[in-house]
C-alpha cells in the first residue's frame, strides 16, 4: 500500500517543481519589463492586432469581443479613478486641496499603469484562446452589440469626466507642469 501512494506523489512533485520554476521565471521577466513602458504597450498593441485579425478572419466570436470590451472599459475606469475617492474623503474629514495654501496631494491611481497593462494583455490573450472554442461562437447581430458598447462607453466616460471636473483631478500627466530642478 505504501508504494502506490508514493508513486502518485512522485509524479506530482516534478509537475509542482516545474510550475514553481515557470512562475519564478515569468515573474522575473515581468519585473524586468516594468520600466519599458512603450515597448510593453507596443507588444500589447501587437497582441490586440492579432486578436482583431483572428476575429475578422473567422467572422465570429462577437460575444467574446463584447465581453473583452466591457472588461477593458472596467479596467479603464479603474485606471482613471483615484485610489481614494474624494466623495468618501469628504465624509472622513480629509479632502483635496481647495486653496493655494493647502497641501498638494499627488494623484494615485486605483489601478496602477503596470497592472492595467498586464490585465489588458492577459485579457487579449485569453480572448484569443477563447476564439478556438467553437461553443463560444454564438450567432448574433454584431452591430447591436457595438452600438450598445459605444453607448455604455459614452455614458461611463461622461460620468467619469464629470467626477474628474467636480473634484479637480487629472489622471494623465499630459499638460501638467514638470519641474526639472534648479537651473
Amino acid at each position: 500500500m505504501e508504494g502506490a501512494g508514493s508513486d502518485a506523489s512522485s509524479a506530482v512533485a516534478p509537475l509542482a517543481q516545474w510550475r514553481h520554476d515557470f512562475s519564478k521565471a515569468f515573474q522575473y521577466y515581468l519585473d524586468r519589463s516594468a520600466p519599458h513602458t512603450v515597448q510593453r504597450w507596443l507588444g500589447t498593441l501587437a497582441v490586440a492586432a492579432i486578436y482583431v485579425l483572428r476575429v475578422y478572419c473567422v467572422r465570429g466570436f462577437y460575444i467574446v469581443s463584447y465581453g473583452l470590451g466591457i472588461y477593458i472599459l472596467n479596467l479603464l475606469i479603474g485606471f482613471m479613478s483615484p485610489k481614494v475617492d474624494p466623495e468618501l474623503e469628504v465624509l472622513d474629514g480629509a479632502s483635496l486641496p481647495t486653496k493655494d495654501s493647502d497641501e498638494l496631494k499627488p494623484f494615485v491611481r486605483w489601478l496602477p499603469e503596470f497592472k492595467f497593462w498586464y490585465a489588458i494583455t492577459k485579457a487579449f490573450c485569453i480572448a484569443f484562446l477563447m476564439t478556438f472554442i467553437s461553443v463560444l461562437d454564438v450567432p448574433i447581430f454584431w452591430p447591436i452589440l457595438l452600438c450598445y458598447w459605444i453607448a455604455l462607453f459614452i455614458l461611463t466616460m461622461k460620468r467619469q469626466i464629470v467626477h474628474m471636473i467636480k473634484y479637480k483631478y487629472v489622471p494623465f500627466s499630459i499638460g501638467k507642469q514638470r519641474y526639472s530642478g534648479k537651473k
